[in-house]
């Protein structure tokens, strides 16, 4: 780290004598002045400019600014003349002011021995003493001057002024998110069921579940963040269409067409790999017809019919082999063998039955005290790890007609009653997935965490919120990615951190909606739990320097561009990893706010954490308002000096505004 700056710049010892020194640091300030004044004097013809001819001018400088700062700078610098326009001086200082940031002038000139150019030896050495850049070389400095350099004299001198430093520093490619992690680089020839997928839950609510709208943007919005599970609840409507919306409620109707249609549209998009449609299913068997058609005839080739390869399905095909296919997830009836024997025959207007249990129905579990599993005549004694039983005959049996060709339609994904880690060890195939409500599964989580990681590794498990959340609350990912659920399914219309830590986490991996598990949730003899890691913990030591702020958003409460912030940071992961931990509280600066402050954690099972900065304004002593956040996976931290963008809470790029940060970590 280029803590002490004069230490480095002595300890590698000047290499110019003074006059020579002196003469080029005058022509290249003269460079950068010219520069400079090409750019703006045409605005200065007549003097003076305004705050709108400011904001035009920084924008032809190419670095991004925030207007309420903007505006509170130029208005600082007008009222001490009570006038309403900057000449060129005042401008140059404006720019300075919010551009010519003082962490990075102290890192700069610990590598320029001049102060004034970075030459491409300087800036290699840069990128692999501060940035770990091990195999940083001359094409890399090149490519980077290229990119950044503003100044063309400079750029072809394979230099990098101070004005190219800045904006490199301030680029995505200095971000704290590693650049190799935003193209897909894990391995995608594993069976579906070794990757976290990621998942919605009521995809076409924009709003609450009781009133609020039914909306195909749900659809489209949650595709294009790269969403790979939708769901869908179709019930019976008029003149035989099949419409969407959340049963027994006032949400407002869309037509399965429609939604069919948007998702043919936009199923590609984000992402190359699988897309899953989970349908709730309440239609009659006519209207399950109506949804086969439409799901072949709108989709076409894009559908999945048939299996890959092989007809006897002894393994899942993997997201690769898989690309662009979307697929069927419904209730099924025999087994997909049987279903591939009937499909060239006609099934028009047939029908078959499948029995379940009355009381496991999957998206219905509102009773947070219902039992474990269901109620079994074995002996009450405790053991250690609470063996689940299958249900005693007397259970209420309820009998489901299915229409055949929407059955037929189901290959890989077949929704299948979840009864017991053990029912399914000895009953379940590989391609039968299960629903597990969010209450249920915290107590698997909590008693049988074990098993748990067992049936995970085996099979698709999907994760829902409760039925309680009406207002489309999220419980938090975390505890079930924790045990290796692949489908771990949030409201993705609502903002907060549940969601901050569904999109962080699917960052990863160029963004594409599959992650892969740890080999210990994918290994079928792991004896993984998260309470107790055992030996697949791999201890990480992480420090994080937070620097700076740079144009944060102001408080609500100020009037002008004012905040009193302070970052915390929040890891998420094994519950032994949780952690937060916060810096002091700069009073009254959102433009630059600066707190060189270490914030240190040990961190036992990194594969699993997730790593969350987030910004507030301090309003009282108990009250804190949000500013911004940022979450990542934590492999997926790049080390050095870094920026980290931050985000507001529903998601959006709150661009300019950011930290800087120095991260290390072993």
């Amino acid at each position: 780290m280029a803590a002490g700056v004069g230490a480095v710049v002595a300890g590698r010892g000047l290499r110019w004598g003074p006059t020579a020194m002196t003469q080029t640091r005058s022509f290249l300030n003269l460079i950068s002045h010219t520069w400079f004044l090409s750019i703006i004097q045409n605005e200065f013809r007549t003097g003076k400019i305004d705050l709108d001819s400011t904001m035009n001018l920084l924008e032809k400088l190419q670095i991004s600014f925030d207007f309420t700062h903007v505006k509170h700078v130029f208005k600082k610098t007008v009222d001490k003349r009570k006038a309403h326009t900057i000449n060129i001086e005042d401008f140059r200082a404006i720019y300075r002011t919010i551009v010519h940031r003082p962490e990075f002038h102290e890192l700069f000139r610990a590598y320029s021995p001049n102060c004034k150019i970075l030459a491409d030896t300087e800036l290699i050495e840069f990128l692999r003493k501060e940035q770990y850049e091990t195999e940083a070389c001359e094409t890399t400095a090149l490519e980077i001057i290229l990119k950044y350099e503003p100044i063309e004299e400079v750029r072809k001198r394979r230099q990098m002024s101070f004005e190219g430093f800045i904006r490199y520093m301030s680029s995505e490619d200095c971000s704290i998110f590693k650049n190799d992690h935003r193209t897909i680089y894990q391995d995608m020839n594993h069976p579906l069921c070794d990757y976290f997928i990621s998942s919605s839950h009521n995809t076409y609510l924009i709003s609450d579940q009781l009133i609020g709208p039914s909306h195909l943007w749900g659809y489209t919005s949650a595709l294009l963040k790269g969403c790979r599970c939708l769901e869908i609840d179709c019930w019976d409507g008029s003149n035989n269409e099949p419409v969407v919306y959340h049963g027994h409620t006032l949400t407002s109707k869309i037509p399965f067409r429609s939604v069919i249609q948007v998702i043919d549209k936009y199923a590609f998009v984000a992402s190359d790999y699988p897309v899953v449609l989970s349908l709730e299913n309440h239609c009659s068997p006519k209207q399950q017809e109506v949804m086969a058609d439409y799901l072949e005839s709108i989709l076409g080739d894009k559908l999945l019919t048939s299996t890959i390869g092989d007809t006897v399905v002894t393994q899942l095909p993997s997201p690769e082999a898989l690309k662009f296919k979307i697929l069927v997830k419904n209730k099924k009836v025999g087994t997909t063998e049987e279903g591939m024997l009937r499909r060239d025959l006609d099934s028009h207007g047939e029908t078959g039955e499948i029995s379940e249990l009355e009381n496991m129905s999957d998206e219905d579990e509102t009773n947070e005290k219902a039992p474990l599993y269901p109620k079994s005549d074995s002996s009450k004694r405790k053991s250690e790890h609470r063996p689940s039983h299958p249900p005693r005959k007397k259970a209420k049996i309820k009998k489901i007609k299915i229409a055949i060709a929407l059955s037929d339609l189901v290959i890989y994904t077949k929704s299948e009653k979840f009864v017991s880690f053990e029912h399914s060890l000895a009953n379940q195939k590989c391609y039968e997935n299960n629903s597990i409500g969010e209450v249920r599964a915290r107590k698997f989580v909590t008693h049988s965490a074990k098993e748990f990681v067992s049936h995970t590794s085996r099979f698709i498990t999907r994760i829902y919120p409760k039925g309680t959340r009406t207002n489309s609350s999220n419980y938090n990912p975390q505890e079930f990615w924790n045990v290796g659920c692949q489908m771990v399914a949030l409201n993705f219309q609502t903002p907060g951190v549940q969601m901050e830590l569904q999109n962080g986490k699917f960052l990863d991996n160029g963004g594409c909606g599959y992650i892969l598990k740890p080999e210990f949730l994918r290994n079928h003899n792991s004896t993984f739990t998260p309470h107790n890691v055992g030996r697949y913990g791999k201890p990480m030591s992480l420090s994080i320097k937070v620097i700076s702020g740079h144009q944060l958003p102001p408080s609500n409460l100020s009037k002008t561009n004012k905040a009193d912030p302070l970052v915390q940071i929040e890891i998420y992961g094994v519950p032994e990893d949780q952690a937060k931990k916060k810096s002091s509280v700069i009073k009254s600066n959102a433009l630059s706010p600066r707190w060189d402050e270490t914030l240190s954690f040990t961190v036992q099972v990194p594969e699993l954490a997730l790593i969350r900065f987030c910004v507030e304004d301090e309003i009282s002593l108990v009250t804190n308002e949000f500013l911004g956040q940022y979450t990542l996976p934590l492999l997926s931290l790049s080390k050095g000096y870094r920026n980290v963008p931050l985000l507001s809470k529903d998601g959006g790029n709150l661009k300019p505004a950011s930290l800087f940060v120095h991260v290390w970590y072993y």
